[in-house]
């Protein structure tokens, strides 16, 4: 009985708005850190345009960042076991001139 407690202490109901629902679309990222963070940039590059725009950033702590990596991995090896292997067919883009700091 008391294990059944926790585990309804431990749920949280998760809410998410329409606008945040509907996803927005990234075909590059840029991982960095520091040593209290990780910053993931998630772009998206057109063919042939002259500049990337990052459409979201993410800043996690470094256990939020190996528990984001682990559930990654996970999905990955249960997409590939139902639906086969995902090519990864790699282009990066020219990203000379990003600055993903938001630096001058």
């Amino acid at each position: 009985m008391e294990n059944k407690q926790n585990n309804n202490q431990n749920k949280i109901d998760i809410e998410i708005s329409q606008e945040i629902a509907q996803g927005i679309y990234s075909n590059f990222q840029i991982v960095q850190h520091s040593p209290s963070e990780f910053i993931v940039d998630f772009i998206q590059v057109m063919p042939a345009a002259p500049k990337a725009q990052v459409r979201s950033r993410i800043i996690l702590s470094p256990m939020h960042a190996k528990n984001l990596l682990k559930a990654l991995s996970e999905n990955i090896q249960r997409y590939e076991e139902n639906l086969g292997q995902i090519k990864e067919t790699i282009i990066p883009p020219n990203v000379n001139n990003i600055n993903p700091m938001g630096l001058a």
